[in-house]
């Protein structure tokens, strides 16, 4: 669901937000560049104590590579994708724009009229493009649903109504002035994908399938049906732990709609990457709303670094190497995504089966895919 500072942060019994890990390549990444994402991947495994870890890289020379590391953990599995799942509602929603069904420019009022009111909160002023943008000032329901670290376990069965999600944030009032600062909420993601139901006149996950999934012939990522909380296909089993060197809570049956629109999907890391790749090069939107995807606002908290920037669920990255990449990345109970592609056809998508608990472990996962492309 989120991208990752709350979940993990309760994780690890921390409050502030994540700040201060270094963007370097950790040592233990050095090596001859074939053997780059294996060294990621144990060092993963074996430094950080994630149970496991797989990846999906296409390298400079176009060719693509699976790999893994610990014990039980298929080559390009299912995995839940937490977050990356805003990319695909941001595309459906731009391609309404496209199709003229919505204005980025109009209030969520206009298209959910009532639904956001109380305690300060105004859907009157804030924009579908705010919304995207992730500069609504609309709390997050995670900072009401998960405030211990038991949390993670003891609600991973428990099934949500969107609505019950957006319930949940206007219990508090906004963070700042629509349009006026930048903070991550998942609620602005679950809105936005109330408004496509509501225009297109069809579930998000369905919308999500026929526009995203079936073209890029996705075979392994999927919207969960409803109470559904087994994983379908082959995956690794994917861990908790509610504190550092707690031991690890296998949650890899768990219900995903706390997450909806803003982190339900499940994939692979190679279909994530294929995504990305058709998403970066102009294959699923117009000109118009590819240039308002990647058109970013500063978002120095959307990682531990400060060199991201965010656009319309879609985040820019300077890499330490030279040059910009894109990806989102996602956290849900049991696993953890990182993601980037390079406008030149590289690309990196690595998956750990357990939520970190300290920020170092954050750090190391996104780093490993700095280090895959670089």
């Amino acid at each position: 669901m989120t991208r990752n500072r709350r979940m993990i942060l309760v994780a690890a019994g921390a409050s502030a937000v994540l700040a201060g890990a270094g963007a370097a390549v950790p040592a233990a990444f050095a090596g001859p560049a074939r053997d780059t994402a294996q060294q990621q991947l144990d060092h993963l495994v074996q430094a950080d104590g994630f149970p496991g870890a797989l990846a999906s890289v296409r390298g400079a020379d176009g060719r693509v590579r699976e790999y893994t590391s610990g014990r039980g953990v298929p080559a390009n599995g299912q995995v839940r994708i937490g977050s990356n799942t805003k990319t695909f509602t941001a595309v459906v929603v731009l391609q309404l724009v496209g199709e003229g069904k919505i204005d980025l420019d109009q209030t969520v009022e206009h298209y959910l009229p009532g639904i956001v009111r109380g305690n300060g909160n105004d859907g009157a002023r804030i924009t579908v493009h705010q919304l995207l943008q992730q500069t609504s000032g609309l709390p997050d329901y995670d900072d009401v649903l998960f405030t211990r670290p038991e949390d993670l376990v003891g609600l991973s069965h428990a099934y949500f109504e969107p609505r019950r999600l957006i319930d949940a944030a206007l219990t508090k009032p906004p963070g700042f002035a629509p349009g006026t600062q930048w903070e991550y909420s998942n609620t602005n993601y679950v809105l936005a994908g109330l408004i496509a139901e509501r225009v297109a006149q069809r579930p998000i996950g369905e919308e999500i399938t026929r526009r995203i999934i079936e073209p890029l012939r996705l075979r392994d990522t999927y919207w969960p049906g409803v109470g559904e909380q087994r994983l379908r296909g082959r995956h690794p089993q994917g861990y908790v732990a509610v504190a550092p060197g707690a031991p690890w809570v296998d949650v890899t049956e768990m219900d995903p709609s706390l997450g909806w629109s803003a982190g339900q999907l499940v994939s692979t890391p190679a279909d994530l990457r294929a995504f990305l790749e058709a998403l970066v090069a102009g294959k699923l939107l117009e000109p118009a709303q590819q240039k308002a995807m990647m058109t970013t606002v500063p978002a120095a908290a959307f990682e531990p670094t400060e060199h991201w920037d965010y656009g319309l669920g879609l985040a820019r990255h300077a890499l330490p190497c030279g040059g910009d990449a894109w990806g989102h990345g996602g956290d849900i109970q049991g696993f953890e995504t990182r993601n980037l592609v390079t406008t030149d056809g590289r690309s990196a998508v690595v998956a750990v089966t357990g939520l970190p608990t300290t920020e170092q472990m954050v750090a190391d996962v996104s780093n490993a895919v700095d280090a895959a492309l670089c």
